[in-house]
């Protein structure tokens, strides 16, 4: 298990270093423009999301107990 958190976390860096990487290297026009259609299909999921926020904390609350 501890194993798998420390891959899982070295993964982690090496894809953030990637992507800083190439968020420096690539014009803003063409980074932005990704950015902005990862965060409207976010939104529209969100949106189409058949839970309401309070449904989902009261459900994410009783998956605990």
């Amino acid at each position: 298990m501890a194993l798998d958190k420390k891959k899982n976390s070295l993964q982690r860096l090496e894809f953030i270093r990637f992507y800083a990487k190439w968020v420096k290297s690539t014009p803003n026009e063409v980074w932005s423009e990704q950015q902005a259609v990862l965060i409207n299909s976010m939104m529209e999921n969100a949106r189409n999301f058949m839970l309401s926020g309070e449904e989902y904390l009261r459900s994410k609350e009783r998956c605990k107990d």
